[in-house]
């Protein structure tokens, strides 16, 4: 049988990916103030099986024991998130010196086990106050998320090089604020448009910020993003398609390379477009030095002139193996394609590959393992389709596996499992490592892996 050891390039960096809403727990130790994902959780009827972040894993006070975990499987890079209400519990204002606390004795273990933080500033849990006044529908939000970064990259900046600003502005921003399906649970496009816009001002205003900060930063923000392919041939289902690639990938990256936004989708929101004031367009512009992408699966695009927004709706091939998540096609070329179609676009920027991995109906096995053959494939063939992106000439120079551990799935709760660290919530949050997460070691150790 044909099998070939795919390796990858010197200092790759492998890793593996959390966020702090999902894991952390302990929302109101030492002076945390309240979030959005805090009051969305806790409303009736917003999280599938009722429950919230209170507990999630445990990482609060086991952060030590987490890195110990991630040492012991070669897992030599950790993106994290910070909480902004951690930090400063009332959105602006009085910086919370425990809080920070936390992340020092948090980023000091991991560099003192050889595991270097990638931290993320934003990953969705605004504080509760701020959105109070609107969040970031106000555009004051944006100058308030910039004094943020500088307190976080000010006290952490000394040993943390590597700052992601933003995660997902389309899935807090659209899924947040027009489907209403994640915190803070409203359904307006012309409000989702000005977050949108505000998010991207605000990650363009704390570039620089972090660079005064940080000796050597190198800085970026996480994009999701998705391949995208008409359904069929016929003209509708090509605009369609297109339609999605510019509201989907092209709303976020666009205006970060330079590029503004797509201007047809500019004709097409018309009246519901933002306010863009003189130099919002080249703030957002902001030179970045890597750009996270966070990619699941592909999206197969038909013209549905039943949706207000784009015209257009997600279809599905029969014959295609979907994961537990059942809107996500198992398409592993998809991830080739998109890298590809990124160097193309604009210009092959360095890329971080900052979350992938899939859903799984994982369960502990009468011999204590946990056997999850169907991710330990899906990674196998996802790395594939980086490694030969790579060849090809995609300046990727990391993977961050989504996720660490098993954790609160925001609403779907803890009716998911992404991770490659199993969490018995049923037994004081225990870690049991699953046969992916020992795939991923081994790929961690020996940089590359072998496929047939």
């Amino acid at each position: 049988m044909y099998s070939e050891f795919l390796e990858f390039p010197k200092d790759f960096a492998w890793g593996v990916s959390t966020a702090a809403y999902q894991i952390e727990g302990s929302p109101d130790a030492d002076g945390k103030g309240r979030s959005v994902w805090d009051d969305f959780s806790h409303t009736p009827g917003k999280i599938a099986d009722g429950k919230n972040g209170d507990v999630a894993c445990d990482h609060y006070r086991r952060y030590a024991e987490d890195a110990t975990l991630m040492r012991t499987m070669d897992v030599r890079n950790y993106r994290m998130s910070i909480s902004w209400p951690r930090v400063i519990p009332a959105g602006s204002g009085r910086v919370n010196g425990a809080g920070l606390a936390f992340y020092d004795r948090l980023v000091d273990d991991l560099l003192a086990k050889g595991i270097t933080p990638y931290v993320t500033l934003f990953h969705w849990d605004l504080p509760s106050a701020l959105q109070a006044t609107g969040g970031f529908a106000n555009r004051s939000t944006a100058d308030r998320f910039v004094e943020y970064a500088d307190a976080a990259t000010r006290r952490l900046g000394d040993r943390v090089k590597n700052w992601m600003t933003f995660n997902e502005p389309w899935v807090f921003s659209f899924c947040g604020h027009y489907q209403g399906v994640h915190a803070p649970g409203l359904t307006d496009l012309k409000t989702t448009l000005a977050v949108a816009h505000h998010i991207l001002l605000a990650h363009g205003k704390a570039v620089p910020v972090i660079r005064a900060n940080v000796a050597g930063a190198k800085v970026g923000i996480v994009n999701n993003l998705a391949w995208i392919e008409p359904a069929t041939d016929s003209a509708e289902d090509a605009a369609a398609a297109r339609r999605w690639d510019l509201a989907y990938n092209g709303w976020f990256m666009d205006p970060v390379y330079g590029k503004g936004y797509p201007k047809e989708m500019v004709a097409h929101y018309g009246d519901l477009m933002p306010t863009v004031e003189a130099g919002d367009m080249e703030a957002m512009a902001a030179k970045t030095d890597f750009l996270g992408i966070n990619y699941y699966t592909r999206r197969l695009v038909a013209h549905d002139p039943s949706n207000a927004h784009i015209q257009a709706k997600q279809v599905y091939r029969p014959y295609l193996q979907r994961a537990e998540f059942e809107e996500w096609e198992n398409t592993p070329e998809s991830l080739y394609k998109l890298l590809t179609g990124v160097r193309k676009e604009y210009g092959n920027p360095k890329i971080f590959i900052s979350e992938n991995g899939t859903t799984c109906l994982d369960a502990i096995s009468a011999d204590g393992c946990v056997h999850d053959p169907v991710r330990v494939e899906y990674l196998r063939r996802h790395f594939a389709a980086a490694w030969q992106a790579i060849r090809e000439g995609s300046d990727v120079a990391g993977y961050f596996t989504w996720s660490f551990c098993d954790n609160f799935e925001w609403g779907f709760g803890f009716t998911k499992r992404f991770g490659v660290v199993y969490v018995d919530y049923d037994d004081g949050c225990r870690r049991i490592i699953k046969d992916s997460g020992h795939f991923l070691s081994s790929v961690c150790a020996h940089n590359g892996f072998t496929v047939d």
